[in-house]
């Protein structure tokens, strides 16, 4: 995956930020009138926080003080009201201000969330639906847990920062910029030196946050490896287990969820400073307003209303300021996790439906390797020039030494990957011209370890056909082998399997993929090593399931089991990237070449027969 250099500067950051909106706003746009209302009601919330001290003002100029400086408030409606009247206005005015304050912090909080969580859900679900798409090249290469982290992890960040600090931060900005406005025009002298520690707190914070900032990405990062160190480890539990690495993957857990602790104290630490120094900046400003405010109100060029305004607006007009101190490592984070979400959107799959590609017909089964060339990495092919042709229902089976491109040439039929050179065709025709959905839905698929899912028996048969009935399921089962021991199961076809189906032995998970394979009904059957790694009574099953299976469709065999691949009718064998052999056992056996070499030295070896996994089920 592609790494973006992350930002270390506010300037920096803030292409970053605009790279997120801009990539959100389809989603945000479809919520418009909802924000709109959000907006409405924090404006009314602002408006009434502006409003707060100004009842107490007037309490003070013409109730406490009998009357203002300059024998005038300005206020004509004031002035004419009596001292008794005003204040009686002036306490219920405050408390419909609190009121309105109350409601609209309220109203705006409660849809700034809703407009939050909506986008973000779609955001996920469109992320999870992209993850799905890319290509194997991408998630071969990325970490499995630290996708995890992406998808559930950074997009609860952003759900949660989206109410708890970015909408608090709005609102402050705002009441900042009224605020300021307000004193310039009360008295733009005392408002100038109220403003003069600003520059300083911002300078101040902006250096504190970057540094916050960076903290914030690589504590992140260190959460994204414990994730894949996890994940790693619960999903390889039992090779870990048996090769006694415990301790192994403890240590590496440990160390990263101890540079993840380091990384977040530090974080706690430069926001806990920045937030006493804005104290002590704001405590400087406060006593400079106090002095020379009360010397303009002795003076008669303030009255004292006026400074109880000034002071009031005082202790909220750097709350922006002390609000980012308190939430820049949590803005930090949600910028980095917004980036790693966005990273992931702008990916692009190597394997996509082109611009012109069609649904595919219902296929004979005819398929074709025309030239094919493929290599994962340039300057070392895999497969180099394969010309193959398989007639439809004829069965192929692919065998020669590890590694040597047999699961990728299937995998370019599946279009799991394409062809470098050449092409692949499907009754004649280039797969790439038909859409991936519907070339994919025509070929069956049984790997050697099946992945079943932790859903019922049924549920896991009948993903191979989503709209399948009750009756077809029991039919494929059967047509599998695995009737008999799926109902002898404690609640028959509806027990729940545990993830990877880890409560049913190797032959019953295979009969059950082979048992949704057959539900499928694709004409094109491939076939990866359906065999490996079982005790003979669970081979005999699955080799008889799977010649019921193959029956009337195009096979695919990839398998080192030699007399599972003399049944076939022919055979490639395939080594150093091309097809040094092909045709039907007996044939190759009296042509003497690698083939019969490598079947005579398999059948002078005794066959090891694997001991029988026990398991939760009852085996057939």
């Amino acid at each position: 995956m592609t790494r973006r250099k992350r930002p270390t500067t506010l300037p920096e950051a803030l292409p970053g930020l605009g790279r997120i909106l801009r990539r959100f706003w389809p989603y945000l746009r479809k919520h418009l009138l909802l924000i709109a209302g959000a907006m409405l009601a924090l404006f009314a919330s602002i408006g009434a926080r502006l409003l707060e001290p100004w009842p107490l003002k007037f309490v003070i100029d013409r109730v406490v003080v009998d009357a203002p400086a300059g024998g005038a408030s300005g206020w004509a409606w004031v002035d004419g009201l009596d001292p008794m009247t005003l204040l009686t206005y002036a306490a219920l005015a405050m408390l419909l201000i609190v009121a309105a304050r109350g409601v609209g912090s309220y109203l705006s909080t409660i849809s700034f969330a809703l407009v939050g969580n909506k986008v973000l859900t779609e955001v996920r679900e469109d992320l999870y639906r992209h993850l799905q798409r890319l290509s194997l090249g991408f998630h071969h290469k990325a970490k499995t847990g630290d996708l995890t982290i992406r998808i559930i992890g950074d997009i609860g960040m952003l759900k949660e920062t989206t109410v708890t600090a970015i909408l608090p931060l709005l609102a402050n900005v705002l009441v900042l910029g009224g605020m300021v406005g307000i004193m310039l025009w009360l008295n733009w002298q005392l408002a100038l030196i109220a403003l003069l520690p600003m520059p300083l707190l911002w300078l101040t914070s902006v250096k504190v946050g970057r540094r916050i900032q960076e903290v914030s990405r690589k504590q992140r990062q260190r959460e994204g490896a414990m994730a894949s160190t996890a994940a790693e480890s619960m999903t390889a539990i039992r090779d870990i287990q048996a090769l006694s690495l415990e301790k192994t993957f403890e240590k590496a857990f440990t160390s990263e969820s101890r540079k993840s602790l380091k990384e977040g104290v530090k974080a706690k630490r430069l926001a806990a400073g920045l937030e006493r120094t804005v104290d002590v900046l704001i405590g400087l400003s406060s006593a400079l307003v106090l002095w020379f405010g009360a010397r303009l109100v002795l003076a008669g060029a303030l009255t004292p209303g006026d400074l109880i305004v000034f002071l009031a607006y005082l202790k909220n007009i750097f709350r922006p300021i002390r609000e980012f101190a308190k939430y820049t490592g949590r803005l930090a984070k949600a910028t980095a996790a917004g980036e790693r979400v966005v990273d992931l959107l702008e990916q692009t799959a190597e394997i996509q439906d082109l611009p012109n590609a069609r649904p595919a017909p219902p296929f004979v089964g005819a398929v074709q390797f025309d030239q094919v060339s493929f290599a994962y990495e340039p300057g070392q092919p895999v497969l180099n020039q394969i010309d193959l042709c398989v007639a439809p229902g004829e069965r192929v089976a692919v065998v020669g030494p590890s590694g040597m491109g047999k699961s990728t040439l299937v995998s370019l039929l599946l279009r799991l990957h394409d062809p470098r050179e050449g092409r692949v065709l499907v009754d004649g025709v280039d797969i790439r011209e038909y859409r991936l959905d519907s070339l994919r839905a025509q070929i069956s698929i049984v790997l050697s370890d099946s992945l079943l899912f932790a859903a019922s028996v049924r549920d896991n048969i009948g993903y191979g056909a989503p709209d399948a009935s009750t009756e077809q399921i029991e039919r494929a089962a059967r047509l599998a082998n695995a009737h008999a021991f799926i109902t002898a199961l404690p609640n028959g076809y509806d027990t729940l399997l545990g993830e990877r189906g880890v409560t049913l032995s190797s032959g019953q998970r295979q009969r059950i993929a082979i048992a949704r394979a057959a539900l499928r009904r694709g004409p094109i059957l491939i076939l990866d090593e359906p065999t490996s790694g079982l005790d003979r009574d669970n081979e005999r099953a699955v080799i008889e399931a799977l010649e019921n299976l193959s029956r009337g469709r195009t096979v695919l065999m990839i398998t080192h089991d030699l007399e599972l691949a003399a049944r076939a009718d022919r055979i490639l064998y395939l080594e150093a990237g091309g097809l040094s052999e092909q045709g039907a056992h007996a044939e190759l056996l009296g042509r003497g070449g690698r083939y019969a070499a490598l079947f005579r030295a398999r059948a002078e070896q005794p066959r090891p027969s694997p001991v029988p996994e026990t398991s939760n089920a009852v085996e057939s």
